[in-house]
């Protein structure tokens, strides 16, 4: 299946170098690029892509507004945010926003086209040791009101679905869940679908960052 891509980055520099090295794999089909975020509803609209690669800072319309904007529409694209930094409180923020995960800019060309195909596959390119640095040094200690709030939404999950998703918080994948829940991996995919459609989330990187901001892991460590 040929995976169509936009590219959205205000430096025409980096989009020609990211034309170069993402046109040369056989699945991926670079179908438009823009130079703002305000480029993005109509690209989407025009050539219907599966995945777009959008940088965060551009001059009139950010990346960040753009992904929140375009993650609620219906049948929207999966999003993977461009950025030279690590750990940014702007990448925390694309996340929430539904973001299906973010790339370095440096990154290897081999990579960022793995990231892509994954992304299009419907898994997140965050690892799962990504994930929880990110959550230590970005995210820190969550706020009361968000705390609450995250807490009340997953108090609509069954025991076992909790049990599900403070495993995703913990940054394990399918099989790790499976091993330490006793249940098998496709039962595991099961209850992560379903906590998704109950929450109403994109991905299992959201799911991390509610039980975080939940306070759950904090739970688990005081009680360990």
């Amino acid at each position: 299946m040929t995976i169509r891509l936009i590219i959205v980055d205000d430096d025409p520099l980096v989009r020609a170098g990211l034309t170069l090295m993402l046109g040369g794999a056989d699945d991926l089909d670079i179908v438009g690029e823009g130079s703002d975020g305000r480029d993005v509803p109509e690209l989407v609209a025009r050539h219907a892509p599966d995945v777009v690669l959008m940088d965060i800072r551009m001059p009139h319309v950010d990346g960040l507004t753009a992904t929140e904007l375009l993650r609620v529409r219906p049948d929207a694209p999966e999003v993977v945010v461009l950025t030279t930094f690590h750990a940014d409180e702007q990448v925390l923020r694309a996340l929430r926003a539904g973001a299906a995960g973010f790339v370095l800019k440096d990154t290897p060309p081999a990579e960022i086209v793995a990231a892509v195909r994954r992304v299009a596959a419907g898994d997140p390119v965050l690892s799962p040791a990504v994930t929880r640095q990110l959550m230590t040094h970005v995210a820190g200690r969550p706020e009361q009101p968000r705390r609450t709030t995250a807490a009340d939404r997953l108090a609509a999950l069954a025991d076992r679905e909790r049990e599900v998703a403070v495993a995703v918080g913990h940054g394990r994948s399918n099989a790790e869940i499976a091993a330490e829940l006793y249940m098998s991996v496709p039962t595991v995919k099961t209850y992560v679908s379903r906590i998704l459609a109950k929450l109403d989330l994109n991905n299992r990187v959201q799911i991390a960052l509610l039980v975080h901001d939940a306070g759950l892991l904090d739970e688990e460590q005081g009680s360990a």
